[in-house]
């Protein structure tokens, strides 16, 4: 219960201490917006740092070579916890929004860092609104911002890890629309921190890895077509080798991954 008082009110204390830094920040947007997301950006990745810290939280990162350093991304990862967005965060390399629920924008403060770190939020009720945070995330990486988003539409609480939910296909156009490259991403071990045993915050390993990155319209047709349920598979594959390492999972086959193929390979 103590790490979780201490994230609490570490939360919260930044929350109101920083009012008069989120006003400077405001400040800074009216006259050069990218200036003010790269200091909020650095401002939330050192809170969240200091959250991960202060949880016990140990981080392994694998695949960072894969992220693109010449353009903006779409990030699409499983989401098991709240901590996948800590993780995240602190991982990535350059100005990334991730898509939100709407219900997030209704909590003052806390919503103001939110958009001052480029975050989307999605109104899963409202077609006619989701298609609007679609078009935003768009023009976001045409701008250069990388997009973040959790196709499964919730937090996975399925035992299996490998067990994901149906990856939603309309997130996945923002990449196609807008001609960014799709990372994959595979996080494990952050649900072990909060989720599991709530309300305590308990010290666990997270390992996150970025895969090979692609194009939407370099997949082959069938891929193409259902691109959401394409990138569902590579990140199974991510989870599947991790828990490999990790003892978890039988080392009855090796995952072999090529630019074009997938297959596998008996022992």
């Amino acid at each position: 219960m103590i790490r979780f008082i201490l994230v609490a009110t570490t939360v919260i204390g930044f929350l109101v201490l920083s009012i008069p830094l989120m006003l400077v920040e405001w400040l800074i947007g009216r006259k050069d917006r990218r200036l003010r997301d790269m200091q909020s950006l650095k401002v939330v990745q050192a809170l969240f740092r200091l959250c991960l810290w202060l949880s016990g939280v140990k981080l392994t990162v694998k695949g960072r070579e894969n992220i693109p350093s010449d353009s903006a991304v779409l990030y699409v990862g499983n989401h098991r916890s709240y901590f996948d967005i800590l993780v995240g965060y602190v991982t990535v390399p350059g100005l990334t929004g991730f898509v939100a629920k709407k219900e997030m924008e209704q909590i003052p403060l806390l919503s103001n860092w939110m958009q001052y770190v480029n975050c989307l939020f999605l109104d899963r009720h409202n077609i006619k609104e989701g298609l609007k945070t679609i078009l935003e995330g768009i023009d976001q990486v045409k701008k250069g911002i990388s997009v973040w988003i959790f196709p499964e539409g919730t937090r996975n609480e399925q035992e299996d890890l490998l067990d994901l939910l149906p990856f939603k296909e309309g997130s996945l156009k923002i990449a196609e629309k807008g001609g960014c490259p799709v990372v994959p991403v595979a996080i494990t071990g952050t649900a072990d921190i909060f989720e599991k045993h709530l309300p305590f915050i308990r010290p666990s390993h997270v390992t996150i890895e970025f895969g090979r990155p692609f194009l939407i319209k370099e997949l082959a047709p069938e891929h193409k077509k259902f691109p959401g349920a394409y990138v569902g598979e590579q990140i199974k594959a991510l989870l599947r080798e991790e828990l490999v390492s990790q003892g978890k999972l039988p080392l009855e086959e090796t995952y072999i991954q090529t630019d074009k193929t997938k297959e596998y390979k008996n022992l």
